[in-house]
């Protein structure tokens, strides 16, 4: 049984970044930068107002109104000691003048204003450039480019981008149990949850789901059904990944010629893993249970899917809040990642720990780590990871 962190390991190793693409730039949200851009023209592009108010010569107390500036087209106006611009926020700084006053700090009368307190020199302009320098590094390549980026690069004019290419998945729940849909259930049947939350979760972190299908524990028909999504890059397998009789991932994939590089794991809940090789597909045998396939989605599946789009930062986002309860874990081989809720800066586990417990799973916003043999009091510090 190979740890996480192995496993991690393994199977980053074995993938590449698949061929960029250029998009227009809506449609690049939550996908990842393929390269390098630089600013082309500086922010802010002119010098200009933060407030609405009065462009000046800072030093005088009163000033002759001379005309207006609205933030628009630059009318090209100058001043000279004594003389004032109306002026708006965004508006360009006319010439000459080198402080802007705000409206609340003036009293106007006619065509002259009286300043009411003190003037900085430079007091209220934004400079050019201030912000970004043309030619500075706005995006570095492996970047995920969130909804700020994509406005800082709409400033610049820019209307498509090359990013990583389009990951696009099948997805195989097996067992004679499942029942899709809303059928009549048979004694010792359930409905097929695993194939709804691999389908969002895929979804969740921006590919596609190109296949999906449930199959009986039979080995030709499941045979087939890998052949058919192993046409995808990403093969998701849930169920059949254990030891038992009807547990027929594994030989599946072996008559099929697959690499099986790994074939359990230590980590808990889901420890009956599969992360194998068919021809230019990944495939990932996950555990039946639900919780089980959440986290080895996590831990393992979502990187891998992040590491094709052309990711570089791979690593989950986690942070240590304060453990609301005592939380020992028991297994002294396998780290335990414990579903709960945070909030207000604390940590508190939610539901049963068992790895068939959806309904905990689906009131749980984060998980929680806590190492092999563990035991934290209340108030200790747990690394968690925000995921609901």
């Amino acid at each position: 049984m190979i740890t996480e962190e192995n496993a991690r390991a393994k199977v980053l190793e074995s993938v590449r970044a698949l061929p960029k693409r250029n998009v227009d730039l809506e449609a690049a949200l939550d996908c990842f930068a393929a390269e390098e851009v630089h600013a082309r023209l500086p922010l802010p592009l002119f010098d200009n107002s933060a407030m609405d108010g009065y462009a000046v010569i800072a030093g005088e107390k009163r000033y002759r109104v001379i005309g207006e500036q609205p933030a628009g087209k630059d009318r090209q106006l100058h001043v000279k000691g004594g003389e004032a611009v109306r002026i708006f926020t965004g508006a360009p700084i006319p010439s000459g003048a080198n402080a802007v006053v705000m409206q609340e700090d003036v009293t106007r009368d006619g065509e002259s204003i009286t300043i009411n307190g003190k003037i900085d020199i430079g007091e209220f302009i934004r400079r050019r450039g201030c912000d970004l320098s043309e030619g500075q590094k706005i995006l570095s390549k492996g970047d995920r480019i969130t909804a700020t980026k994509l406005a800082l690069l709409a400033s610049q004019g820019i209307v498509d981008l090359a990013i990583g290419g389009e990951v696009t998945a099948a997805v195989i729940s097996t067992g004679d149990e499942l029942v899709r849909g809303n059928a009549a259930l048979q004694p010792g049947q359930i409905y097929d949850s695993n194939s709804t939350l691999l389908a969002a979760l895929v979804r969740n972190v921006n590919a596609q789901v190109a296949f999906a299908e449930q199959c009986r524990d039979d080995l030709e028909t499941l045979t087939h059904a890998i052949e058919h999504g192993a046409r995808q890059q990403v093969l998701l397998i849930s169920g059949g990944v254990s030891v038992g009789e009807h547990d027929l991932v594994r030989r599946a994939l072996e008559e099929l010629g697959a690499k099986i590089d790994i074939w359990r794991v230590a980590i808990k809940p889901g420890k009956p893993f599969l992360f194998a090789r068919l021809t230019d597909c990944v495939v990932f045998g996950l555990p039946g249970n639900p919780v089980s396939v959440f986290v080895t989605f996590l831990r393992f599946v979502r990187p891998t899917i992040w590491k094709l789009m052309g990711a570089t930062d791979l690593a989950p986002s986690t942070f240590a809040a304060e453990l609301d309860v005592d939380l020992a874990n028991d297994d002294p081989k396998r780290p335990h990642y414990v579903r709960g809720k945070f909030g207000n800066g604390k940590f508190s586990p939610i539901g049963r720990q068992e790895s068939h417990a959806l309904f905990g799973l689906s009131q749980a916003n984060a998980l929680g780590r806590i190492e092999a043999g563990g035991k934290l009091r209340r108030g200790d510090k747990i690394d968690i990871e925000i995921c609901g």
